[in-house]
């Protein structure tokens, strides 16, 4: 398991965790990050993540994608 943010640009991988406290958890999964779902990095800039959730395009910052394990 590692950080979403270590992750190749392009590799699709699957989510195995959403850490960090209870509001934390549960706005990623209101954005479509949840457990078993599948997460792709677009692109990655600076130190922002782009990357593809449920068919849709999020950013995210790169504390935020730490807390993400796939």
């Amino acid at each position: 398991m590692m950080p979403l943010s270590m992750v190749n640009t392009g590799e699709e991988n699957t989510i195995k965790k959403v850490g960090g406290k209870e509001e934390t958890r549960r706005f990623l999964e209101g954005l479509g990050f949840v457990t078993g779902g599948k997460v792709k990095v677009v692109s990655e800039i600076n130190g922002s993540l782009i990357v593809n959730v449920k068919d849709s395009r999020v950013a995210i910052g790169r504390d935020m994608a730490n807390k993400i394990m796939v």
